[in-house]
């Protein structure tokens, strides 16, 4: 498969129909364990203005995503590889709801949608997570909205301390080792 990266993050499918195997998963692995943030895409869309936007996503354990919401995107997650806890937060920053995600033998929910407008994040529990994240696009910075009771994504030491108290707090409400 040919890429085209955007930046060390963000990288495109440079051909119309493109198949992902293990020696491109490898690759991106790779890859993002030598990237800052510890997150890497491979969007299989055209461009930022395509009106479907596919992306393969790999995170590390390290990975730190700031809880977000959007104003008018429907968001979808199948899992291909690892486990993550999918976290809800109400607008004040409590957290309001956790799913268990992994891969389809995990025994664990695979596939995630929402169409809500609340906080959320990923808590990857295992050494990556893959996933395949589906949302409707042109894509617009202004239509995701960074909770403002979280820290910064760019201060990945922060943000992991943050999950830490996120991560209790998640296995307070559920009883499970969150």
């Amino acid at each position: 498969m040919k890429i085209k990266a955007f930046n060390n993050e963000v990288l495109f499918a440079a051909e119309a129909n493109s198949a992902v195997g293990p020696r491109e998963l490898k690759s991106l692995k790779t890859k993002v364990v030598h990237n800052k943030r510890k997150r890497i895409r491979l969007c299989m869309h055209r461009d930022v203005d395509d009106n479907l936007h596919e992306m393969l996503i790999v995170l590390t354990k390290d990975a730190y995503i700031r809880p977000h919401k959007h104003l008018t995107k429907v968001e979808s997650y199948h899992v291909i590889e690892g486990l993550a806890d999918l976290i809800g937060f109400d607008d004040a920053g409590c957290v309001t709801e956790t799913v268990r995600l992994g891969d389809h033998g995990s025994g664990h929910a695979f596939y995630y949608r929402t169409s809500s407008s609340g906080y959320h994040t990923l808590l990857v529990r295992s050494d990556f997570l893959v996933f395949h994240e589906t949302t409707n696009g042109p894509f617009n910075q202004k239509d995701s909205i960074a909770a403002p009771w979280a820290p910064d994504d760019q201060d990945q030491a922060a943000g992991r301390i943050f999950m830490k108290r996120v991560a209790r707090t998640a296995r307070s409400l559920t009883g499970k080792q969150a």
